[in-house]
């Protein structure tokens, strides 16, 4: 009778060990299939760019990540670390936890734009959320920023878009709840606004690079991800977006002198036609 009960808890505990290997195994599988396809994505739809201090650093095709998915609204990139991927904004916070840049269901969900905040960036600071995966891939290196040497090392991240490009002047990084005023949204320059950025700065762990101005006026984003230090724990970072001599990487003056020079082939065949007509009516 022991041995029949022995025999049954031991293939009971066979049972589940053996499941919990395939979901372990299973987990493992998602993370390296997200991490295929995002290397992917910056594969097909970014290169390097002219690393000019005035223009992003690289170049994104976003004609081509439209095709994909209507959503994607800009690139996140910071050089150095694993943060190189598509933004997106979604009509809800739900949609983007859980499925990738192309649309098909991910554990890893994107990287995302509040659906509250407006579209291009244009409020006073802007919320970006991202998972924090356990094999540190989307937003789980926000936390080494804590370390004043990783901030010294990374001082700045590029958010590109279609019509203008960013750096990012990281100048406040810290670990904060979920229900904190940190989320609050403000569309509009305010002694709100204000106020907010002092106590930001206030509650840095580093201690960021002179010259930041913390100008009401600017526009910032927050970028949000879990943090595994209590409950409902967030580790976030504040960057200011200032804007840079580029869209999408390539830049404005280039874009505009093609722009130009469309125009002028324009403006010269219409001549030419207007020349042709005057002819005809006169012969």
């Amino acid at each position: 009778m022991k041995k029949k009960i022995f025999r049954v808890i031991f293939a009971i505990l066979l049972i589940l060990f053996i499941g919990s290997i395939g979901g372990i195994l299973f987990i493992l599988k998602q993370y390296k299939d997200n991490d295929r396809l995002y290397a992917q994505a910056a594969e097909d739809f970014t290169k390097t760019g002219n690393d000019t201090g005035e223009t992003a650093p690289i170049e994104v095709d976003f004609d081509a990540l439209k095709q994909v998915n209507e959503d994607v609204i800009g690139w996140i990139y910071c050089e150095g670390t694993v943060i190189d991927y598509p933004v997106l904004q979604g009509e809800d916070n739900d949609l983007y936890l859980h499925h990738a840049y192309d649309g098909a269901y991910s554990v890893s969900g994107s990287i995302f734009v509040d659906s509250g905040n407006r579209e291009g960036f244009v409020d006073s600071n802007t919320i970006i959320y991202g998972h924090h995966m356990k094999n540190g891939s989307m937003f789980a290196s926000l936390s080494k920023w804590s370390e004043q040497q990783y901030y010294e090392e990374h001082p700045v991240m590029w958010l590109l878009t279609p019509e203008r490009d960013y750096k990012i002047e990281l100048f406040s990084g810290y670990t904060t709840s979920a229900y904190a005023e940190t989320y609050t949204m403000f569309p509009e320059p305010s002694a709100e606004v204000d106020a907010y950025l002092k106590r930001a700065a206030e509650q840095s762990d580093f201690q960021p690079l002179e010259g930041i101005e913390l100008d009401g006026e600017a526009h910032y984003v927050l970028l949000s991800t879990c943090a595994y230090v209590f409950d409902n724990a967030r580790s976030v970072l504040h960057g200011k977006l200032v804007p840079v001599d580029s869209a999408g990487g390539v830049p404005l003056s280039a874009e505009s002198a093609e722009d130009a020079g469309s125009a002028e082939d324009a403006e010269g065949t219409e001549d030419a036609g207007s020349a042709d007509d005057a002819e005809n009516i006169e012969e």
